[in-house]
């Protein structure tokens, strides 16, 4: 028979049929529907002029900016520290809209008693702040600075302006002066704590931010309710006066190091920079001696552009060391830890220069380099949260444990510091787009040192991670990936916004496009998209049109659903009974919603074997699909998805042994 022809289509549906009425009745039909699994998929947003058909933004994309000049000082009162500041936003309208208001996001005030956080997370909050208290705000005019009408809502100001802003380039200069007193290591993702010396303060959220005014909701102003962040580009000078005694990291370069650095820590750092070695900036022995009697202050100068946040650490009782990162192209970043006593030693903080400077120069040579001249570690009370060009880790922290936390923190200067993903409302992006690029990290640093990654991001158990998902999978009450972030129950947010989508993307890449059209499409992405605010709806179209696939049935059943796998070999017999030159014929069936491209190993006497790789539309007309060996080759077992790679939630039908002729 000729293959493609009526006959042959008729022949092997025949096939099909036979093999399923063996099955207990209605097991096949009463899970797979291929009308369903291969349902066109809705995108959540159309495609327009900002935002094109192939996922890239649009010939009419456009998007604000907020530039900063901060100027902040800390007040390390030992009972009730306290940060104070003042700023002038450089706001610039590119959107085609006049604004009359101004939305600003104050996010300290998520430490009120009756913060609508406090509500959200369904229990008193241990301790309570005043939050943010505003001193001024104020707008430039052609007189200067003048009083301007605000709102607090929340963790939101509205400005009301005295006229509106233009479209298309109006700028305006908005003055805002503030203070708060700094929560305790309660605070999470900001706090302060003490270390066996003395305390450490992690300052982020620290002063008042523009909300993103964007072409999906214009202002966006979801309150802050203790997930993450939605934020506008654009460049920051910010000048932090602390004690003399005291150190200041923060993201981006050093402005001032010669006013702020002993002579010594400047040629150490200076030798840092050209170092593929860690290089020590500040010993602990010099630590153990203490930060000596300075007295006064000292105001701590940094700069970042193409940033949407800055944060910083300070304490007089870090030790320092530093080493070269590698970028593509012969460019250079610094790598720096920042750590108290208690953490030194090489099985704890004493590599975390190591580990950050393999995952920042991997992550650049991977998938888009580091756009900034620095990467900093640091271990204080705020631990497991990142920033711009800095990360806040644990004291205790060591072995594989801060390697796998390092690596994760500072991935996230890719997703969504680079590119802009709104956080607030699609976890799985940041989150499970940083995880998925952490799990080749883990297979590539020393070797494999650390490899593979299993820790409770990314199939917790240690086992196989398509083995584990099947919990989150069979849960009726878990959330899909498409939910709002703010909705997902905490007992859910690892396993979905982490391990789920980043399982996800492995499986794109690995099982579904394969690394040659996988990696060119992502890597589009990230570029066009980067310092830019994506949605969904890009990633989805991007990853379709770059990588030269209809992933409709991967979208529907991974992301909009949690569906469940279940591939069988359903029968092994002869093609025709009658006649055994016919060859053999092997029928893969699928029994649950979910399909993927799988592979078959058909195993031949002898013990040689056959890999034959069946795409996702083996399914898409029918519940199985038959596979004919020719005759000569006598069949001994058929297993679909020897690798084990696929989410199959039931493996004991994946394979099946032919009768005995």
């Amino acid at each position: 028979m000729k293959i493609g022809s009526p006959r042959a289509a008729a022949a092997s549906s025949a096939i099909a049929l036979a093999a399923l009425a063996t099955l207990a009745p209605g097991a096949a039909a009463a899970q797979y529907d291929p009308l369903e699994s291969f349902a066109p998929f809705t995108m959540p947003m159309p495609v327009n002029s900002y935002r094109s058909s192939n996922g890239l933004p649009g010939p009419d994309y456009w998007q604000n900016q907020a530039d900063y000049e901060i100027h902040a000082r800390l007040n390390p009162n030992p009972k009730a520290p306290s940060l104070s500041g003042s700023e002038v936003i450089s706001y610039t309208n590119n959107s085609p809209d006049a604004l009359d208001v101004l939305w600003l996001q104050l996010d300290q005030n998520s430490y009120k008693a009756d913060s609508r956080g406090t509500f959200a997370g369904g229990r008193p909050r241990p301790a309570s702040t005043q939050g943010a208290v505003l001193d001024k705000v104020e707008v430039e005019t052609a007189g200067g600075f003048v009083d301007v009408p605000f709102l607090v809502s929340d963790t939101r100001m509205r400005v009301t302006l005295p006229e509106a802003l233009k479209g298309k380039g109006g700028a305006l200069k908005l003055r805002v002066a503030w203070h708060f007193e700094i929560p305790g290591e309660w605070g999470g993702r900001m706090a302060w704590g003490q270390s066996k010396k003395g305390p450490i303060y992690d300052l982020a959220q620290w002063y008042p931010r523009m909300a993103v005014y964007d072409d999906v909701r214009g202002w966006d102003t979801a309150p802050y309710l203790a997930q993450e962040f939605y934020l506008e580009y654009g460049n920051f000078d910010y000048y932090v006066t602390v004690p003399a005694d005291m150190l200041v990291f923060g993201s981006g370069e050093l402005v001032n190091a010669e006013e702020v650095l002993t002579k010594e820590q400047q040629a150490r750092l200076a030798k840092a920079r050209t170092s593929d070695a860690t290089v020590m900036i500040r010993s602990p022995a010099e630590v153990a001696k203490g930060p000596g009697k300075a007295s006064g202050t000292r105001t701590w100068h940094y700069h970042m552009n193409d940033t949407r946040d800055v944060a910083f650490t300070a304490s007089a009782w870090f030790a320092w060391d530093a080493a070269r990162i590698n970028l593509p192209g012969g460019k250079t970043s610094l790598a720096m830890s920042v750590y108290p006593l208690e953490s030194q030693g090489k099985e704890a903080w004493g590599r975390s220069t190591e580990y950050l400077k393999n995952a920042v120069e991997n992550f650049s040579k991977r998938w888009y380099p580091y756009p900034w001249p620095a990467a900093i570690n640091v271990a204080g009370p705020a631990s497991g949260m990142e920033y711009p060009g800095i990360v806040f880790d644990g004291i205790e922290d060591k072995g594989k444990e801060l390697f796998w936390i390092t690596a994760h923190e500072i991935g996230h200067g890719w997703f969504p510091m680079i590119v802009g993903f709104d956080e607030r409302r699609h976890a799985w992006m940041d989150e499970g787009f940083n995880t998925f690029i952490d799990t080749y990290e883990s297979d590539d640093f020393n070797h494999g040192e650390y490899g593979p990654k299993r820790d409770g991001e990314y199939a917790p158990g240690g086992g196989n991670p398509v083995d584990e998902i099947q919990e989150l999978l069979a849960d009726p009450k878990a959330p899909i990936l498409l939910s709002r972030s703010d909705t997902v129950l905490e007992k859910y947010r690892h396993p979905m916004s982490y391990f789920k989508s980043a399982l996800g993307l492995r499986l794109l890449r690995e099982e579904i496009l394969g690394p040659d059209r996988f990696d060119p499409a992502f890597r589009r992405f990230i570029a066009a998209w980067a310092f830019k605010h994506p949605q969904p709806s890009d990633f989805f179209r991007a990853m379709e049109s770059e990588g030269g696939e209809d992933l409709s049935y991967f979208w529907n059943g991974w992301y909009a659903h949690n569906w469940t796998m279940d591939l069988a070999i359903d029968a092994i017999g002869p093609v025709d009974e009658k006649d055994p030159a016919k060859g053999t014929a092997i029928t893969v069936g699928v029994h649950d919603k979910l399909v993927m491209p799988a592979t078959l190993r058909v195993t031949y006497a002898g013990g040689t074997h056959e890999d034959i790789r069946l795409p996702a539309e083996s399914w898409i007309r029918n519940a199985a699909t038959v596979v004919t060996v020719p005759a000569g080759k006598r069949v001994v077992s058929a297993e679909v998805d020897p690798d084990h790679a696929l989410p199959d939630k039931d493996r004991a039908n994946n394979l099946r042994t032919a009768p005995a002729n």
